[in-house]
């Protein structure tokens, strides 16, 4: 038997992050990652790519906070 890769949803994945999911769906248009609504699906490695980038992101805004 055949079992998929484990799903996140959009709206789940902004929760952890503690962003709002359109944040969320604008990075996944960064990242040519179809994502369009919260309900949208993400793969482990999408959201594994995302979560990358975000904490980049924010990471960069707290260096130029200062």
């Amino acid at each position: 038997m055949i079992f998929n890769a484990a799903k996140l949803r959009v709206k789940e994945l902004a929760e952890v992050l503690s962003v709002d999911s359109p944040e969320i769906i604008a990075t996944c248009t960064l990242l040519k990652i179809p994502a369009s609504s919260p309900l949208s699906s993400l793969s482990v490695e999408q959201s594994k790519e995302i979560i990358d980038y975000i904490q980049k992101t924010n990471a960069n805004k707290n260096i130029d906070d200062k």
